[in-house]
């Protein structure tokens, strides 16, 4: 049985145990604290619904027929080989490996001292990219490339110290689905850096925590729509949105696998620094693949891709269980 194979009967059938931060979820007391998660509708390969991509709201059902299975471009193990860098809609330029895959950091790694937490189911959905084979074309300095000892004894590529991943989503050349997930996930840039800060460093977009003005703006704040009232919105504007078919106590995922293609998951933020919420509603939990998810009273709160601009609330009501949230962590009803 391969590495998804394994990571998917894993995800379905398992109960795992998380640290979750945040307030009053459960015994009502500060701090961290341990909780049981499980996937939600264990009895279906985790993440996949009834085949129409309903569970997930728009675009899931189209995504799970893209790519060529175990044998695709983020093959398991395969050495990485010449490697080129790739114009990626919406990420920017990109490092990808002789196949035309993506290559990926992960923000709970290290690049001084090159260290790898990646491990376990994590190492199923982001394989490591072993460091043998590995050449550079020009625009990448080979001084660049190095290696980092996995737990495991082999041996893992480094880009500028960064230990370098595939994504297992990535089923076709010149797709980037990693970038952004759990807010920890970057596309890999030729200097080791995140593909996507270049971008937004090439065409002018504001950078986290900033407006279009310049003004810098909360991680995490409550603004007024002209038709849903207050909700809650991420640095940059963006709607955010609870699942349905996940559930704040005991804490369970019902967005995996493909789902997670249409609506990512949001970053955690500090409490402190969340405006126009009390601060005992914001937190965090793990989600199966070792990232961490920002929720609220809770609930774990995702971005929705076909918003495509700030103040969009595409997201708000569809399929009957996408809900943007108010500022008490309640879900907004869909409007009428």
């Amino acid at each position: 049985m391969g590495n998804r194979s394994r990571a998917t009967t894993a995800a379905a059938g398992s109960v795992l145990t998380v640290l979750l931060l945040a307030s009053g979820c459960g015994s009502g007391e500060d701090g961290a604290r341990t909780v049981t998660l499980q996937a939600a509708g264990a009895e279906q390969a985790a993440g996949h619904g009834p085949g129409n991509g309903e569970d997930y709201g728009a675009g899931s059902d189209t995504d799970a027929e893209e790519g060529s299975g175990p044998d695709s471009a983020a093959g398991d193990l395969d050495p990485a080989g010449r490697l080129s860098v790739r114009q990626v809609p919406e990420v920017g330029s990109v490092v990808t490996d002789a196949a035309g895959a993506a290559l990926y950091r992960f923000d709970k790694d290290s690049a001084q001292p090159p260290r790898s937490t990646c491990e376990d189911a994590c190492a199923d959905l982001w394989p490591a990219v072993p460091a043998d084979g590995a050449q550079v074309p020009a625009g990448i300095d080979e001084r660049l490339l190095g290696s980092v000892d996995r737990p495991d004894g082999t041996r893992q590529l480094t880009l500028a110290g960064w230990p370098v991943y595939r994504y297992a989503k990535d089923t076709r050349t010149g797709e980037a689905k990693g970038e952004g997930v759990g807010g920890t996930w970057h596309a890999l840039a030729a200097d080791g850096g995140k593909a996507a800060d270049g971008k937004k460093g090439d065409d002018g977009k504001a950078e986290e925590g900033e407006t279009e003005g310049g003004k810098v703006s909360a991680p995490l704040s409550a603004v007024d729509d002209a038709k849903l009232g207050k909700l809650m919105v991420d640095a940059r504007g963006n709607t955010l949105y609870r699942f349905d078919k996940d559930s704040a106590w005991p804490m369970k995922f019902g967005c995996l696998e493909d789902c997670l293609n249409t609506w990512k998951p949001a970053a955690p933020v500090e409490s402190k620094k969340a405006a126009g919420i009390p601060a005992g509603l914001v937190g965090s939990v793990e989600r199966p693949d070792g990232t961490r998810q920002l929720t609220i009273d809770c609930w774990p709160v995702y971005l929705f891709t076909g918003d495509t601009a700030p103040g969009q609330t595409n997201g708000h009501g569809a399929q009957g269980l996408w809900f943007a949230v108010n500022p008490a962590g309640k879900k907004i009803p869909a409007a009428g």
